[in-house]
C-alpha cells in the first residue's frame, strides 16, 4: 500500500508539472494583456497587474480587425469541419465493414500519411496553388486543412466504428436496407459521440494553423484569427506589447471555451475507439 501511495503521489506530481508547464506561458500572457506600458517594461516585471487593464480588450477591439480575423476563421474551421466528416466517415466506415484485398496495408498508409507535415509541402502548395487559382481562396484553404486532418480522423473514426456492434449493421442489411441506409439510420446515430469528437478535433488543429494560411493568403483581410494577431501590430493605431497579448488572448478563449464544455465527448470518444483497433 506504501509503494502504491508513493506511486500515485509521483503520478499526481508529474500531473501538476505537467499543468503548470503548459499553463504558465497562457497565464503569463493574460497577465500582460490587463498591465500598463509602465509596467510592461518595468524590471523585474510583476507577476500581476496592480490594476487590470480590461480597457486593452475593448481598445483591440475597437481600432483593429480582429473581430474579422474571428469571422474568416469561423468560416474556414466551419468548412474544414463539414469537409473532413464528408470525406473521413465513409472512409473509416468502409475500413471498418468492409473486407477487400490490401485492406490492412490500406489502413496504415491512411495512418502513415498523417506523418507528412504541412511544412513540406506549403511551397509546392503555393506554386500549384497560383497555377489553378486557388491563391487568396477560402476554397483551396479548406481543402488544405482536408488534407492535413483527414488521415487521422480516419483511422480514428474507423476505430470508433470497430467499437459498434456489427450486429446493427446485419439487422438493417436483413431488413433490405442497403450499406448507404444502413450506414445514416443505424450506425452514425450510435456513432455521434464519436463523430462530434473528431469534428471538435478537426476545428481546434484548423484553428491553430499559422505557416499554411499565412503562405497561401496574400489577402490580409482573408487573414483567420491565427495570422492576423500577428498583423495587428501593421495596422493603425498604438498597437503595443498589451495590446498584442490581449489579441492572443482573444485569439485562443474561443478554443478554449469549447474544448472546457465538450472535454466529457472527446474523452469518451478516444476511449470507446480505443477498445478494438
Amino acid at each position: 500500500m506504501t509503494g502504491r501511495r508513493w506511486q500515485n503521489a509521483g503520478l499526481y506530481l508529474a500531473m501538476v508539472v505537467t499543468v503548470v508547464v503548459f499553463a504558465f506561458p497562457v497565464l503569463w500572457v493574460l497577465s500582460l494583456s490587463l498591465r500598463t506600458s509602465r509596467e510592461i517594461v518595468a524590471t523585474p516585471p510583476p507577476l500581476l497587474p496592480a490594476s487590470p487593464q480590461w480597457g486593452n480588450y475593448t481598445h483591440v477591439l475597437e481600432t483593429t480587425g480582429i473581430g474579422g480575423y474571428l469571422l474568416n476563421s469561423v468560416i474556414v474551421v466551419a468548412g474544414s469541419v463539414f469537409g473532413c466528416l464528408l470525406l473521413c466517415v465513409p472512409a473509416a466506415y468502409a475500413l471498418s465493414r468492409l473486407r477487400f484485398r490490401g485492406r490492412a496495408t490500406f489502413s496504415r498508409g491512411v495512418l502513415a500519411a498523417q506523418l507528412i507535415s504541412p511544412l513540406v509541402l506549403v511551397i509546392p502548395m503555393y506554386r500549384l496553388f497560383v497555377t489553378l487559382g486557388l491563391l487568396n481562396n477560402y476554397l483551396g484553404l479548406i481543402l488544405v486543412y482536408v488534407a492535413v486532418t483527414a488521415p487521422f480522423q480516419t483511422w480514428f473514426l474507423r476505430n470508433y466504428f470497430d467499437s459498434i456492434p456489427v450486429e446493427l449493421d446485419e439487422a438493417a442489411l436483413v431488413d433490405g436496407c442497403t450499406r448507404g441506409r444502413a450506414l445514416r439510420s443505424v450506425v452514425l446515430p450510435a456513432a455521434r459521440p464519436g463523430i462530434a469528437s473528431a469534428g471538435i478535433v478537426v476545428a481546434v488543429l484548423s484553428w491553430s494553423q499559422f505557416v499554411v494560411p499565412f503562405v497561401l493568403l496574400d489577402d490580409s483581410s482573408m487573414y483567420p484569427i491565427s495570422v492576423g494577431v500577428v498583423n495587428l501590430q501593421n495596422q493603425g493605431g498604438e498597437i503595443t506589447t498589451q495590446y498584442l497579448a490581449a489579441g492572443s488572448i482573444i485569439a485562443v478563449v474561443p478554443v478554449v471555451l469549447v474544448f472546457v464544455a465538450l472535454q466529457r465527448y472527446i474523452v469518451g470518444a478516444l476511449t470507446a475507439g480505443s477498445l478494438k483497433g
